[in-house]
């Protein structure tokens, strides 16, 4: 089966501790949630958007994911960072995800090393690519690929919400402002949707991005 089309509208699905059936969710827009492809998801992500406190002291966050080498439907998670003053150089957190099995397009994320005892659910809310508009007679300059991401709960975070582009430098003012949009549509979760109107915040970007080792 060849994989689904990105979509090209924005729409989001709850979180699926708030469905009754998480395996058939519909979006906000109503249409069935498709998960997205792992070719397409596979790729460093900038997060623009976070309701996570955890990223208020940082900058230039991003997150890699790569097949992982031992399970093809599996990933390897890198999450790289700086302090927001700048200082210092690059930190990482490695881990590996595998899929939900009950769940489309969630994952169970354990930590690699010394944080093998660390683990994580999360879940694509939603994803696609929207065209971008160029200068004044330009017809356009490509796509800019978004996803919105929610995480569980765990021992040391609260649940929180993400927003990711493709472009390091992050996603277009009308882009953002239709997610943003969305997630206080989500009906089905409204802690989420406080979260949201509380909590979500830009994260920090200031390129060029450090290169971590």
């Amino acid at each position: 089966m060849a994989d689904p089309a990105p979509p090209n509208t924005i729409s989001l699905r709850a979180p699926s501790k708030y469905l009754a059936d998480p395996s058939n969710s519909s979006t906000t827009t109503g249409d069935p949630f498709v998960s997205p492809p792992l070719e397409w998801l596979r790729r460093t992500w900038a997060v623009t958007h976070s309701t996570l406190s955890m990223w208020r002291s940082a900058r230039n966050v991003r997150i890699t994911y790569l097949p992982y080498e031992r399970d093809p439907t599996a990933n390897d998670n890198l999450v790289e960072y700086e302090k927001q003053n700048g200082k210092g150089g690059v930190k990482r957190v490695e881990g590996i995800e595998r899929p939900d099995a009950k769940v489309p397009g969630a994952w169970t994320w354990r930590g690699k090393g010394l944080l093998m005892i660390a683990s994580s659910h999360w879940e694509v809310l939603g994803w696609g690519e929207r065209p971008l508009l160029g200068g004044v007679g330009d017809m356009g300059e490509g796509v800019e690929r978004w996803a919105v991401t929610w995480f569980a709960p765990t021992l040391f975070t609260q649940e929180g919400v993400d927003i990711y582009s493709d472009r390091k430098e992050g996603l277009s003012k009308e882009t953002v402002e239709g997610i943003i949009k969305a997630l206080k549509e989500l009906k089905d979760a409204p802690k989420v949707v406080g979260l949201v109107e509380k909590h979500m915040q830009e994260v920090d970007i200031s390129l060029p991005w450090k290169e971590g080792k």
